[in-house]
């Protein structure tokens, strides 16, 4: 083996080791070196990490919530303004516009702590935004779904948490009403896929 491979496999022990301990889901993903974590959350409820060990680097790319409906500029200016304040993580754009948290450390700097250090922060910055980005990006489509439910006497317990917004003045009640999931609800990737994001890691280091 070279030296890279070395230390590739070096930082793999670390993290399978790292994961057993954490207590954490997690199993193989699909792609070389792959390995799919979930972060539980209190707001966005589960965050699946992709972290990718390469020779190079370790990557960690998160769904966080995808393409906005609505309000696009605020969206986006928002996701800029936050990345100034996110710890060795950014928010970034995959190829249909939906947004992850990335994130990457140099292959020697792989140890316990720095990967207790970014996995958390990527959850922090997932479970703190989630809300505020759903309200930017998805205000219209959750009404929607509001007055679905209440029409046909469903719970809206899954959006107790924007009930002021959704009873607003502003939120006519003779509109008519579309049934939820229609588009896709905004906390789930398309389909379960994984894209590669724009400004995120690439797939091996």
């Amino acid at each position: 083996m070279t030296a890279r491979a070395d230390r590739a496999a070096d930082a793999r022990a670390t993290l399978e080791s790292w994961l057993t301990s954490s207590g954490l889901a997690w199993e193989p993903g699909a792609r070389a070196g792959e390995y799919a974590v979930t972060l539980p959350g209190e707001t966005k409820l589960a965050t699946t990490a992709s972290v990718i060990v390469g020779e190079q680097s370790l990557s960690v790319s998160a769904f966080v919530v995808r393409r906005p409906d609505e309000n696009h500029q605020a969206f986006y200016r928002w996701l800029l303004a936050r990345n100034l304040r996110l710890p060795g993580i950014a928010f970034a754009l995959d190829s249909l516009g939906d947004v992850y948290l990335v994130g990457k450390l140099p292959i020697a700097a792989v140890t316990d702590d720095a990967i207790d250090h970014l996995l958390g922060a990527v959850l922090a910055a997932s479970d703190s935004s989630f809300n505020d980005l759903l309200v930017l990006g998805f205000l219209e489509a959750m009404r929607r779904e509001w007055r679905w439910r209440i029409d046909r006497g469903e719970s809206t317990r899954n959006l107790e948490a924007f009930k002021h917004l959704l009873e607003a003045p502003d939120n006519p009640g003779t509109a008519e009403a579309s049934p939820p999931g229609e588009p896709a609800q905004p906390g789930e990737p398309r389909g379960g896929e994984t894209h590669t994001t724009e400004a995120g890691p690439p797939t091996s280091g």
